[in-house]
């Protein structure tokens, strides 16, 4: 199989079966989405949409939280992974928001990444989600489901699987596929235990492939 053949045909069944794809973190303003998405870092969407509501409701937007103390915001989210170091990137975050964008949302990556607590995935979940761009944010999930189906040939770093991602999936389809493969790693090519009787994608995926040809278990490892 070629790896177009592999791209072309993992397309085509998630086309099918997941055509409209969704986030699954609430939100309702772009500014929230960015909150929720600092957040939700070594954390589950779940958690997220547990502390969010309340959060939201007292910070309905960037200048409000900017000028909220450490101690009420930490109120809010202690329940998340890391609240300490969050509750400083949601409030920095927001200062620079409010003092160099105007409290308005940058929609470009370079300016999104000179918000505290917003990396390169942040980013382009930013960019994919509000404004649909061609931007592939990839997390644990899209890193090891894009090894293991072979999209990308072991890749090492997320950058590097990013720049492969990009290169092989049609623009348009960037914003879903990051969807795609976020929740077929969440829900079916789990880490520890990924459910191959259940996978709509196995007839193209290198590493069940390798497994039924006796080509190795650990072709590609799961990270």
């Amino acid at each position: 199989m070629t790896l177009k053949e592999r791209y072309d045909g993992i397309i085509s069944v998630f086309s099918e079966t997941m055509p409209e794809p969704k986030t699954e973190l609430h939100y309702d303003t772009p500014f929230h989405l960015l909150l929720a998405v600092i957040l939700s870092a070594q954390c589950t969407d779940k958690r997220i949409n547990i502390v969010t509501p309340a959060l939201f409701d007292r910070f309905p937007d960037p200048e409000s939280l900017s000028v909220a103390s450490e101690e009420e915001v930490y109120g809010y989210i202690k329940s998340v992974t890391f609240p300490n170091n969050k509750t400083r990137h949601l409030i920095r975050a927001a200062r620079v928001l409010v003092d160099e964008f105007g409290g308005e949302m940058p929609s470009d990556i370079d300016n999104l990444m000179k918000l505290p607590g917003v990396g390169r995935k942040t980013a382009n979940v930013m960019l994919a989600v509000v404004w649909n761009k061609g931007a592939m944010a990839v997390d644990t999930h899209v890193f090891r489901v894009s090894n293991r189906l072979g999209l990308t040939d072991n890749s090492k770093t997320p950058l590097e699987t990013e720049r492969t991602l990009v290169r092989h999936i049609p623009e348009h389809l960037l914003p879903v596929a990051h969807h795609w493969l976020i929740l077929h790693g969440r829900y079916v090519c789990k880490a520890r235990k990924p459910e191959c009787s259940e996978c709509s994608v196995r007839d193209y995926c290198k590493l069940y492939n390798s497994k039924q040809t006796g080509g190795g278990q650990s072709v590609i490892k799961a990270r």
